[in-house]
């Protein structure tokens, strides 16, 4: 598992290099770099997950995302279609929101699995 999070942080560094050209890129690249942060944590030191500090951010980080698909929730009708992601920008931003907290969500069950007893 933890190299599909070597994967999941390149992944969301490529997302932070698209976005190089966007209005509004700047805060885009910054809700893409936190879970690329996390997953490269959960690749190289998993032990960190251990510290109690650690674990209250991450559950902090996994909260804002929530909160950010809320915000950023696409109101247009079938965004999920190829059709209306590519011509509304709501509707890729609502997408890359609901992917930053799939992704943050996947590292603190990984997280707690790990440090959880069996």
């Amino acid at each position: 598992m933890r190299y599909v999070f070597l994967v999941l942080s390149c992944l969301m560094l490529l997302f932070m290099a698209v976005q190089f050209n966007d209005p509004d890129g700047l805060i885009w690249m910054c809700f893409y770099a936190i879970p690329a942060i996390w997953c490269a944590l959960a690749f190289y030191k998993l032990n960190v997950f251990s510290y109690l500090w650690v674990r209250l951010s991450l559950v902090g980080s996994v909260a804002a995302s929530m909160a950010g698909v809320v915000y950023f929730w696409p109101l247009t009708p079938q965004f999920w279609a190829k059709q209306v992601w590519l011509n509304e920008e709501t509707a890729r931003e609502g997408m890359g929101m609901m992917i930053v907290a799939i992704v943050l969500m996947s590292v603190w069950v990984f997280a707690n699995r790990r440090l959880t007893p069996s």
